[in-house]
């Protein structure tokens, strides 16, 4: 009988325990989604705040906060100052991420195949259709290029991931900016679509003449075979930690509202082209102001102790300055929630 109460007492310890955990739900980013299943495995034990996160893309994910169907929603594209206001929400960088170019082709190592961000343009405008085009042949002298018809992947989702690319596309292409342009959702003039940045990775790999943009973190867990790509400087750059870095390191802050700040196309001489923050979307006027507390709770922790869980996979964790003015923000959005 003692074993038996005894038995029972242990349970009801765990329940509490159990019962103490606030668990806070969001939706979005798939670019993003990495990291937060790792923040959430290691904070969860010092914080009490368990997360539910759907991978469903940046745009769905604007969707879900705006009637909110979540606690957060996370977005790679910044959401203009009318929206946001227009849905009282609040906005906020979690952590950079690089954007690489991966590839499928036969005999060709990761990082041996250059490009520019013009050649990319045309790629995916459709008019360079060979991977030994004269063009792509002119700044991979040595490197034998077969002749393998180019297979152009992009998202099929809305998608943050995709309004980087985009965006890029359209600072290194009159012709894209003009007839394409930047967005989450494109009308692209060839090319096969593909759910969520797994979708993008496993579809390339399954074509040979294959090329597509994913989330740094993706094409580092799935193997893939990423490109170099030419940046601002005329350097040839491979997506690194440290190129990742190099271009953080180059943006100012100081000069942008909501810190909607773009990334791309930074200076310097080591940096990654392609980069972007991921944003946090979160309703400055809560139904439950636990939840919005506990969601602050959660990225704090990740601004706190989540640097070396980010640098691991690929992430540049943000400045201690932008780090305390998201707090001071929070603190003024919705006092009493942290």
């Amino acid at each position: 009988m003692k074993i038996a109460v005894t038995a029972l007492a242990i349970g009801l310890a765990g329940f509490a325990v159990a019962a103490q955990a606030q668990q806070i739900t969001g939706a979005g980013s798939t670019f993003a989604a990495p990291i937060y299943a790792k923040w959430g495995d290691a904070s969860s034990a010092t914080t009490k705040v368990t997360l539910n996160y759907q991978a469903i893309g940046s745009g769905a994910g604007i969707n879900q906060i705006n009637n909110r169907t979540v606690d957060f929603g996370a977005s790679d594209m910044p959401v203009a100052a009318d929206q946001l206001a227009a849905h009282k929400l609040m906005q906020f960088p979690a952590v950079i991420g690089g954007v690489d170019i991966i590839v499928n082709l036969p005999g060709i190592k990761p990082n041996e195949l250059k490009l520019t961000g013009p050649i990319l343009a045309d790629i995916y405008l459709g008019k360079i259709t060979k991977w030994n085009d004269k063009a792509i042949a002119a700044i991979n002298p040595g490197l034998k290029l077969p002749s393998l018809a180019i297979a152009t992947v992009h998202r099929a989702d809305g998608s943050g991931t995709t309004f980087v690319f985009t965006d890029y596309l359209s600072t290194q292409s009159a012709d894209w900016k003009a007839n394409v342009g930047a967005s989450t959702s494109v009308s692209w003039p060839v090319g096969a679509g593909a759910k969520g940045s797994d979708g993008v990775a496993g579809t390339v790999r399954q074509i040979p003449g294959g090329i597509g943009y994913d989330e740094s973190a993706y094409a580092s867990q799935n193997h893939l075979t990423t490109a170099l790509l030419k940046n601002k400087s005329g350097a040839f750059v491979a997506p690194t930690m440290e190129s990742f870095e190099a271009s953080a390191a180059s943006a100012d802050w100081s000069k942008v509202q909501n810190f909607a700040i773009d990334l791309n196309d930074q200076p310097g001489a080591k940096s990654w082209p392609i980069e972007s923050a991921t944003f946090v979307l979160l309703p400055t006027d809560p139904k439950d102001k636990a939840q919005s507390g506990a969601v602050k709770k959660f990225f704090d922790w990740g601004f706190s102790h989540g640097g070396d869980i980010a640098k691991g996979l690929l992430y540049i964790p943000l400045p201690a300055s932008v780090q305390n003015a998201i707090r001071a923000e929070w603190q003024k959005d919705v006092p009493g929630t942290m």
